[in-house]
């Protein structure tokens, strides 16, 4: 006959882990200095953003209307990787580190009451696909801007930016496809 004590009500369950499991276990807060390192990142690109805004306001009347669209395409980029920062910094430390307890407070966004790794891997790719389209758009800007003039981007450098571009969306689709495919019928995120 196994006797097998069950948690009296109040006990805290995590008190009843073996050391081991519970080093492991609380090894994940090893992840926060990472995820504060993230946030320095964010304040370095709301600075960066900034000073491309108010080198755009300042040189407006000097600027080609080129010249102004990939500024602005440049302001665009520091935004889609600054959202990048975030899904990671606050979907990350939800889904590895440990829960918000928000609450469900007003600013909560809506994509983090169902995040899990899988969402998340599925997020950050589409984001990194958005990321490639604006640099190879500006790539494209660039090189088509200058006429005459030499560009500093070569037909090889344009075509492996457009080879890695589609690398890019062919795996976040892989991605979804294999989530899609490894969940359970009649689930869903």
């Amino acid at each position: 006959m196994s006797t097998t004590t069950a948690p009296t009500p109040g006990s805290d369950p995590r008190r009843d882990l073996r050391p081991l499991p519970k080093l492991i276990f609380a090894s994940r807060w090893l992840q926060l200095p990472l995820y504060l390192g993230l946030i320095v990142a964010q304040v370095v690109y709301v600075i960066l953003f900034l000073k491309e805004l108010l080198h755009l306001v300042e040189k407006s009347l000097s600027l080609s209307e080129q010249q102004i669209m990939l500024i602005v395409l440049g302001l665009i980029d520091v935004v889609m990787i600054s959202n990048l920062l975030i899904m990671v910094i606050v979907g990350g430390y939800e889904t590895f580190v440990s829960r918000m307890q928000l609450n469900k407070h007003p600013d909560q966004p809506e994509w983090l009451s169902h995040v899990n790794a899988s969402v998340l891997k599925i997020k950050l790719a589409m984001a990194i696909v958005g990321i490639s389209s604006i640099h190879l758009l500006r790539t494209f800007i660039e090189a088509g801007n200058l006429g005459s003039e030499r560009t500093a981007y070569s037909e090889t450098g344009v075509m492996w930016q457009v080879v890695i571009h589609a690398l890019f969306v062919l795996s976040a689709l892989g991605i979804a496809a294999i989530d899609r495919i490894s969940q359970p019928p009649g689930t869903q995120h």
